[in-house]
Parts: structure tokens; sequence; C-alpha cells
């Protein structure tokens, strides 16, 4: 059993699952990993349970019946982990617009102690790394964390990234269930509640590539709930007094 986890949520993802996961296991730190499937139709936890033959102590799945959400997705990884022995907690993509060998860089900015939070950031050094978006989808992504940061005071640039580790005293602190966001704005969220709470944060600059198989799951209303969410959570916060 490795001291890291990579969570990574999936629905309909058989183009890209046997990759990524191979990916993980090549690097030089041991990972586990904990897929967590939303009952994909299209058979990418059958192809997890193969895998899981081959990779029996480090590979992990845990099914979902329907599609419920990356927010909800990613908090029953944190409660999954946070059960076992695990210190850092990664967040990440199944469809490698999240380089796995920049795992090894999250994990170093947290086991070294600089960060409590690694963010693996689009937006650092006033670059945009970023490959194969659209030019407004850039720009709408690269303008919603200058919105975010202007409510919330976040000193995060990438705030809706989702490539992402955490040190596991981080989610202990959390109430996870009170985690209100699904889309875009879980991702704000949790940065905001580490933020406010006065954990370190550190943003570790990556090349996020757009997917090259399979479908995005991305949606307006997606986009929408982080654009009103930064508001409610800006509020909410006046009204609650965290401490580390």
């Amino acid at each position: 059993m490795s001291n890291s986890v990579v969570i990574i949520p999936t629905y309909n993802e058989k183009e890209n699952i046997e990759n990524i996961i191979e990916a993980v296991f090549a690097l030089e730190h041991s990972f586990d990993v904990l897929i967590v499937d939303d009952g994909s139709p299209d058979g990418t936890a059958f192809i997890v349970k193969n895998l899981q033959i081959k990779y029996p102590e480090h590979l992990f799945l845990t099914e979902r019946a329907g599609k419920l959400g990356l927010g909800t997705a990613y908090i029953a990884g944190f409660k999954w982990s946070l059960e076992r022995n695990y210190q850092y907690i990664f967040e990440m993509d199944a469809d490698f617009s999240h380089p796995p060998k920049d795992l090894l860089n999250l994990y170093e900015a947290c086991s070294s102690g600089r960060a409590d939070v690694a963010v693996g950031s689009r937006y650092v050094n006033n670059l945009v790394s970023v490959v194969n978006w659209p030019v407004g989808r850039i720009m709408m992504s690269y303008f919603a964390s200058i919105y975010v940061r202007i409510i919330t005071g976040l000193k995060v640039k990438d705030t809706t990234a989702g490539f992402v580790c955490y040190n596991r005293k981080v989610l202990e602190k959390f109430n996870l269930d009170k985690i209100r966001f699904k889309g875009y704005a879980f991702q704000i969220e949790m940065k905001f509640t580490a933020y406010k709470y006065g954990f370190k944060i550190e943003e570790v600059p990556i090349i996020f590539v757009n997917r090259q198989l399979g479908v995005s799951k991305m949606s307006g209303g997606i986009f929408s709930e982080a654009l009103f969410g930064v508001i409610r959570l800006k509020i909410n916060s006046l009204f609650r007094q965290m401490k580390s």
C-alpha cells in the first residue's frame, strides 16, 4: 500500500481508463489509484475490474448508481481515502488533460512541507498553459479565475483546477458533508475552504492538454454554478470563523 492515492472519477471513459491507470503506475513514486465510476454504460468499470487482477493491491474501484456529479464523486473518494492510511490524496481527470508525470511535482510540493495543498495550475507565471482548447473557452476559464479571486480574495490563479494534491490533515479538517457544489464551483469551494483555514497552497505549473479521446462532460450549467456560487461562498464565509 502506498502513502498516496490518486482519485479518478469516471463516466464513459473506456477510451482512456486503461492507459491513464498504466501511466500512473509507471511513475517512479508508488501511487495507489481509486476509480469512482458513476455507472458508466460504456463498460469503464468492467475494464477497471480486469486491471484489478493485474494490480490487486494498488487499484481500487467504487461504483455508484448513476451520474451523481464530479463533486460528490470526489467527496466519496476523499472519505474512502481518509478511512485508510493515505497521507497524500490526489484529484485527477481520466482523459490525460492532467499529465500523469506532474503527479510527482504535486507530491513533492506537499511531501516536502512547502504546501498543504498543491494545485496543478494552467495560469502561473503570467502564462496560459493550455493546448487544444478553443480560444473562447480559454478566455472564459482564465477570466473566471480572475473573477473568483476578486470576489473571494483567494490567492490562487487557477481557481477551477481539478489536478490537486491534499495532505490528509486538510481533508480531515473539512466537514466534507457541507461541501455543496458539484462542478467548477466544487473546485473553487475546496480551495477557498483550505485558504480560509489557513493552509498553505502552492500552484505547480502544468501544461493542460484538451482530451483527444472520449467526450467532454463540461456544460453551461456547471459554469453558471461557479459564476453565482462564489458569491454565496464569500457571503457564507463572513458568518463562519475557520481556524486551522
